[in-house]
């Protein structure tokens, strides 16, 4: 077999590997996202644990949280869990919700053993554009994007 075949076929299993892993991480954002109306009812009903895992940027972007969340920069879900119980009915919300911070959040919770997790479909921007209420975030937060 010559070089460029080999290097080929490395190349398309590499590529095929990656869209694969894409692929399955948008089935599993998919399959443990929740509608903001049933997010509503359960927060109404004090349900569920609410945690804002916006990143700093888009934070600062838009300073509001839903009432009741958490505020948790991504970077430190681990540090900032370590007592939570793993199998607490919860959900994270991002700036949008299938995008790359949400899938790289439920990652690691899924790596902290975290058993019931689901992420608001849609995000902030879903959550609002049905009217339910935001507050003013006036904590102070870093601007450290690193993830």
């Amino acid at each position: 077999m010559s070089a460029i075949v080999i290097v080929g076929t490395v190349v398309l299993v590499l590529v095929m590997g990656w869209i694969v892993r894409r692929l399955l991480a948008k089935r599993e954002v998919r399959a443990k996202s929740i509608e903001p109306e049933a997010l509503y009812m359960l927060v109404n009903s004090k349900q569920v644990l609410l945690y804002d895992v916006r990143q700093p940027l888009d934070f600062l972007a838009h300073p509001e949280i839903i009432p009741g969340a958490t505020r948790i920069a991504p970077k430190d879900i681990a540090d900032q869990t370590a007592n939570f119980s793993r199998d607490q009915n919860s959900v994270i919300y991002c700036t949008g919700g299938d995008d790359e911070t949400c899938q790289m959040v439920l990652g690691k919770a899924r790596a902290l053993n975290f058993t019931r997790v689901s992420l608001l479909k849609g995000g902030l921007p879903a959550w609002k554009a049905k009217g339910y209420p935001v507050e003013a975030y006036t904590e102070a937060f870093h601007l450290d994007t690193a993830t």
